[in-house]
């Protein structure tokens, strides 16, 4: 049986928001969002009724309480999103292997192979919706098309709650007259650029000439647009993709001058990471470091390791010699960050030898295994009891943060370089 449009798109909507809004049904029909409530803090997820206010994600909070005086703010409760998302995950995988997770909140499908158990494409989104609905009460859109890219610019298309599919013959007439800003691909960027030499909408692009496309945004995304814009989409639906890295970053609410606090910061940052690289079973050989002043300047430092790690010993010898070797005596720091990269099998994470930066190897246990041993107990902890957790003494008085740390998982890159958020 041929399939014409076998690629689905689904997407949660307003995710985090949403599950809060289940969980807690005073929140329900009302403007909520999820986020940091210090000065400091932005909106991580909106409620469709906080949108109507025009709030949206990563808009200050300051800002999104000045248009909707009645907003109500919920904490991040990262552990609550992602049983969330793998429930959701789950019910994919009941209809098809072919799921490709692009974040928490959406994935690809690839439903070819699913068709005689489960009907046409149109009759699996409408199943998926309803499983979704009935399972686990939260809303979720999808997006049915020929190709990657319009699978996933229909399900924007088709929020809040809703499903849309194209049929493949009418795909290029359709995208005709839609912004270039619809393409996937296509970042703030290089539609800014394109706008500049005169480019509206997808028809431009596709009946543009291809080299003068690469003139004005490079050959790989001027090629990439002109196929996109005339519906071709070579792009598989890949399953398992492993996280590029796993990386978690603070922005604090008043710029911090003291080493002491920077130095608790850094090892609340890298357990997180840590802890949720042995969660994810990858460990990692890069560990970096990212610190923004004040002034908005920001800096990145990395190190590679002979070997990689997922012990929170080893990611902390490291962040520390690169915080240490930026010499911050005094210096305002806005946001610092912690990310580990180049990942592989956690099985992988053995004994490491590199030494870390200024760091005499006999300070550095690499191989010591007992770091495994208090790792091990400190999941164990963490997993029977939520939030009561073993850490670090410096971290035990620590008050409760306003604002929690975000975290990043398998960070996506678009045609412009930017980290692609999952939100939607």
């Amino acid at each position: 049986m041929e399939v014409r449009e076998p690629i689905l798109h689904v997407d949660m909507d307003a995710f985090f928001a949403s599950v809060e809004q289940r969980d807690d049904p005073d929140l329900r029909g009302k403007p909520v969002v999820v986020g940091g409530a210090g000065g400091r803090g932005v909106v991580a997820a909106a409620s469709y009724e906080a949108r109507r206010f025009g709030i949206r994600s990563a808009m200050p909070m300051v800002q999104a309480r000045r248009r909707c005086p009645d907003l109500l703010i919920a904490p991040h409760r990262f552990e609550a999103y992602r049983d969330a998302s793998r429930a959701v995950m789950a019910i994919l995988r009941d209809v098809t292997p072919a799921v490709e997770p692009l974040s928490l909140d959406e994935a690809f499908l690839d439903v070819r192979g699913a068709v005689r158990l489960f009907g046409d494409p149109e009759t699996i989104g409408h199943g998926i919706r309803r499983r979704v609905r009935d399972e686990l009460e939260l809303p979720i859109s999808v997006g049915i098309g020929p190709t990657k890219s319009v699978a996933k610019l229909l399900s924007a298309r088709a929020k809040p709650d809703g499903l849309l599919r194209w049929p493949a013959d009418e795909v290029q007439d359709r995208l005709r007259p839609l912004p270039i800003s619809d393409l996937w691909g296509a970042g703030p960027k290089t539609v800014e650029r394109l706008t500049t030499y005169g480019f509206r909408t997808i028809g431009q692009l596709a009946d543009t000439d291809r080299r003068t496309l690469q003139r004005v945004v490079g050959d790989a995304t001027g090629a990439h647009l002109h196929a996109l814009a005339r519906g071709h989409d070579p792009r598989s639906v890949t399953p398992h993709e492993p996280a590029r890295s796993i990386s978690a970053e603070r922005t604090f609410d008043h710029d911090l001058d003291d080493p002491d606090d920077l130095q608790r910061h850094l090892l609340r940052l890298v357990e997180k990471v840590a802890r949720r690289l042995r969660q994810a079973r990858v460990s990692g050989r890069t560990v970096t470091l990212k610190v923004r002043f004040a002034s908005f300047e920001t800096v990145t430092r990395s190190i590679t390791l002979s070997e990689p790690t997922d012990r929170t010993h080893d990611v902390l010898v490291a962040a520390r010699g690169l915080l240490d070797g930026l010499r911050l005596e005094r210096v305002r720091v806005r946001l610092i960050g912690v990310g580990v990269s180049n990942l592989g099998d956690g099985d992988a994470s053995r004994q490491l030898t590199l030494d870390a930066p200024d760091v005499a190897a006999a300070e550095v246990p690499w191989g010591d295994r007992r770091w495994e041993d208090v790792d091990r107990v400190a999941d164990a902890v963490a997993d029977r009891f939520g939030d009561v957790g073993v850490s670090f003494a410096v971290l035990l008085d620590d008050e409760h943060e306003d604002q929690p740390y975000a975290t990043k998982h398998e960070v996506r890159e678009t045609a412009d370089g930017r980290d692609q958020p999952g939100e939607g």
